[in-house]
């Protein structure tokens, strides 16, 4: 079936935005995607795996777009990071956050089953891509670590894991995204509010000490919230890099 919303008409109708001078590379068309799969990662946030009628062709960074549509035509359209890294096949992961009062995310985690389908147009995105031929720096905060775990997952399949440092910054352990998968050699993780036994930073946020050393040839990419991504993009200028290498995406309020 083609999944529909009793979404209510106008509320919470803000799409997430990039806030990038992207060069956009996109797949316009409106696509059905049949849900093969749904994983939770934490409490709040879950992986839809969608299989498309052709292959994605999607780059690490990219984003797809969901469209619900209700009976009598109101439709609610979302942006989200695509998860998973190129491989070539005709299936693409969606992690989705759910936001109390979100029209498309409530829907999504509350109603959506396995063999529903779904309209996805993409991939989109053209400057927010790491292609795996250069070392990076990635700075996440919470559900900012999407675009970089399809980054990391490429970077292990082919074998250039150690081209990245990932920086991410979470409220307490339970909100960490991927918690089997994302720790290794790459990555760090902060802890602002609450952190685990083991850890031995001390909670708090981000400061220019936490920034990995950017390798020659590099760039640095930050995911996550507006005040966010301007606080490290600071603390990454205030390092000594330029601000020329930076590629920052912010999302803005949705549901």
């Amino acid at each position: 079936m083609v999944i529909t919303t009793t979404a209510t008409h106008g509320a919470s109708s803000a799409t997430p935005v990039t806030d990038t001078a992207e060069a956009s590379t996109a797949d316009t068309g409106w696509r059905a995607a049949t849900v093969v799969s749904i994983k939770p990662e934490n409490p709040t946030a879950k992986t839809f795996r969608l299989r498309l009628p052709q292959p994605s062709n999607h780059l690490a960074g990219q984003h797809a777009v969901l469209r619900l549509t209700a009976p009598d035509g109101y439709t609610a359209v979302r942006s989200y990071s695509i998860a998973s890294p190129p491989d070539g096949s005709n299936e693409i992961e969606l992690t989705i956050e759910l936001l109390v009062g979100g029209e498309v995310s409530e829907f999504l985690h509350s109603e959506v089953v396995v063999g529903d389908v779904l309209e996805v147009r993409g991939p989109i995105g053209g400057w927010f891509v790491w292609k795996g031929d250069q070392p990076a720096v990635l700075i996440g905060g919470g559900s900012g670590i999407v675009p970089f775990m399809a980054m990391l997952r490429l970077a292990r399949k082919i074998g250039s894991a150690d081209l990245l440092r990932i920086l991410v910054s979470v409220r307490k352990p339970d909100d960490l995204y991927y918690p089997d998968e994302l720790p290794g050699p790459q990555t760090t993780v902060i802890y602002t509010s609450e952190a685990p036994a083991e850890s031995s930073r001390p909670t708090g946020l981000i400061n220019a000490d936490d920034i990995p050393t950017l390798p020659e040839g590099g760039l640095v990419y930050i995911c996550g919230s507006e005040r966010f991504a301007e606080a490290a993009a600071d603390l990454v200028i205030g390092s000594g890099i330029d601000a020329g290498l930076l590629r920052i995406e912010k999302f803005g309020p949705s549901g």
